[in-house]
């Protein structure tokens, strides 16, 4: 199974632990963003991937239901481009299927950090397509790239990088408090700017190392954060960006 792009960031730049952002527009409601968060976690609470319904067993008999629930709802690039249906929308469903808690925690964490301020400054109705159509074509394009793999791929990952990209063009000098290991873990503040290409040029260096087999799908991080810049970039361009907006960022240990 391929997890979080979260665990993989836990390299780079730090776990987010509170955001507390002054909006654009002075309002603090995000629908889209909250109702995604809520959905993710209710499902993951009922699938058998949470390890918590007494239908799924315990023991082998649990890990076979897990087995099988990301094998179903997952995307797996072998069969992605048959001749089936349901297979065309698994880069869908995929995004609402999480491996474990830790890959549901980090994923959410950084949708609620990043996402409320990019649905805020896009709208409602933008976002929720943006979201879906980047996240959907981030995931299909793991799987053309890794057209043999027989792995599922789950997680919103691609979707969430997505919303990073538009983040980096719509506020690049929104401020992101992160602790550096190699710093001795001081809280140090970067705008955007520096703090998510730094992420992206970590991500393609582990992408160029990183096979086709169990782990964490670098490219459909890559993918995602481009498309999620451009998307911005023609939809935003000519429009005056909101540049000095003192946001609250990110911090924590070792993902950003």
């Amino acid at each position: 199974m391929i997890r979080n792009w979260s665990t993989a960031v836990r390299r780079t730049v730090g776990a987010v632990r509170r955001l507390a952002p002054a909006r654009p527009s002075g309002r603090r409601t995000a629908p889209v963003t909250y109702t995604l968060i809520t959905l993710c976690c209710l499902l993951f609470l009922l699938s058998p991937a949470a390890g918590l319904n007494p239908v799924y067993g315990t023991g082998e008999e649990l890990l076979a239901a897990q087995r099988a629930y990301f094998r179903r709802w997952g995307v797996i690039p072998a069969e992605l481009f048959e001749d089936s249906p349901g297979s065309a929308l698994t880069p869908a469903t995929a995004l609402f299927v999480h491996g474990g808690w830790v890959h549901l925690l980090g994923n959410m964490l950084f949708l609620y950090v990043f996402g409320a301020m990019t649905e805020e400054r896009m709208g409602r109705l933008q976002f929720a397509l943006f979201y879906l159509g980047c996240g959907y074509l981030a995931l299909l394009g793991y799987a053309g790239a890794n057209a043999h793999s027989q792995e599922s791929l789950v997680g919103a990952s691609g979707a969430i990088s997505a919303v990073l990209g538009a983040f980096l063009f719509l506020f690049p000098r929104a401020r992101v408090t992160s602790l550096l290991p190699f710093l001795f873990f001081l809280p140090l503040r970067f705008p955007a700017w520096v703090v998510l290409p730094f992420w992206v040029t970590l991500q393609w260096m582990a992408a160029g190392r990183a096979g086709d087999g169990p782990g964490v799908a670098y490219l459909a991080h890559l993918v995602g954060f481009g498309l999620g810049f451009a998307f911005a970039w023609v939809r935003f361009g000519r429009t005056t960006r909101v540049g000095g907006v003192p946001v609250a960022a990110p911090e924590g240990e070792n993902q950003p």
